[in-house]
């Protein structure tokens, strides 16, 4: 059997220290911890019947990643007394909204919990090592159980030599609170241009919101730069230091793109492809906010470093995909009857496909310096 599941999610605050809370749910059967899951209905993709499902368990809604977070197994006792094995696959879900009433209200109960905590509730060992393995507070444990996924490239006795020697150094600047405060600005960004694309009237609000941040990170990537020319010793390459900002502030620059073409063109309704995609945005800034923290100590956690930077890759993936399914919905549905609409809906597309390819760039960037460094 399969099913689909939901982990919705959200972030306290904006700090590298900020807490990420998970909301379970109870079964209706037994009253122990579960995330929102479900049967796949007919004729509806995985990703949206798990956002059905914790719109009617759970109450929540929001920008949710069509690509799984992972899975995991657990028995279901069914009506004949069989004990059946069932796959889930887990869709990250990003909540903007709890609503008041909901289907099924009557029938469970729903917590917020820390990461920590949640695991602790659930039963299922599986679901557990995806819940503990979610941010950073919790990846350490994860990454000490599983090998490294890093290859060492062969160097050197000289560039060793000088490794081991620029470790003895101090290290000046203050470039990683740079770019963990950078990466939180990002994040923010994504979730306000995914509140943005459920559309409503608080529209002008969320392109507010995004343009201010866009300013907030041009601030830092101005003083990352200032600090790279008057830092005599870095922590990385400056090439490398420079580059990875510059992705950074790439992500943040398309989305204020894609905000000031919604705005220019008023658009108030968005085809489901555009919120997959403001999914992915999303759930690509998540990961692009915990990887910054992570750099502190490159050789101890080039590791998950590496898992993050694959998840990137892997959801950019996706994300073109889907970008030219809904250009080939929209083009079917408006190219010959309204051009202009047609027109616009692709250069919105084109807006929300550069800022996942931007975060695709700092993937590379992140693992040319695991490469040099871990």
């Amino acid at each position: 059997m399969r099913q689909i599941a939901a982990l919705p999610y959200r972030i306290d605050g904006s700090s590298r220290d900020s807490e990420v809370q998970v909301l379970l749910v109870t079964s209706r059967g037994t009253g122990r911890w579960v995330v929102p899951k479900g049967n796949i209905g007919a004729g509806a993709t995985l990703h949206s019947a798990a956002a059905q499902e914790a719109e009617e368990e759970a109450g929540v809604c929001g920008a949710l990643c069509p690509v799984p977070l992972g899975a995991y197994r657990y028995r279901k006792r069914r009506s004949s007394g069989a004990s059946l094995m069932v796959d889930v696959d887990v869709f990250p879900l990003a909540v903007t909204r709890e609503l008041p009433k909901w289907k099924e209200q009557a029938e469970r109960d729903r917590r917020w919990f820390s990461l920590a905590d949640a695991a602790h509730a659930v039963d299922e060992p599986d679901l557990r090592e995806l819940i503990r393995s979610f941010a950073p507070a919790q990846f350490e444990m994860a990454v000490r159980r599983r090998p490294s996924l890093i290859i060492q490239q062969p160097i050197s006795g000289v560039r060793s030599m000088f490794a081991w020697f620029q470790r003895l150094l101090p290290k000046t600047g203050n470039f990683f609170e740079l770019f963990e405060a950078h990466a939180a600005t990002v994040l923010a960004g994504a979730e306000a241009t995914a509140r943005l694309l459920e559309g409503g009237p608080a529209a002008r609000e969320h392109i507010t919101e995004i343009i201010e941040r866009e300013h907030d990170a041009d601030q830092i990537t101005r003083e990352v730069l200032t600090t790279v020319r008057t830092t005599f010793l870095t922590p990385f390459d400056r090439g490398a230091i420079t580059a990875l900002v510059g992705a950074l502030d790439d992500t943040i620059d398309e989305m204020q793109a894609a905000a000031n073409a919604i705005d220019l063109y008023q658009v108030t309704e968005f085809a489901p492809e555009m919120r997959d995609m403001a999914g992915i945005v999303l759930d690509a800034a998540r990961l692009a906010a915990e990887a910054m923290p992570l750099l502190r100590d490159v050789s101890r956690n080039g590791a998950r470093l590496h898992e993050l930077t694959e998840r990137l890759v892997r959801i950019e993936g996706h994300a073109d995909d889907i970008h030219a399914a809904g250009l080939k919905r929209s083009l079917e549905a408006y190219g010959r009857t309204d051009t202009l609409r047609f027109v616009v809906e692709r250069e919105l597309y084109k807006h929300l496909e550069r800022i996942v390819d931007a975060f695709e760039d700092v993937a590379d960037e992140i693992d040319g310096i695991v490469i040099d460094h871990a």
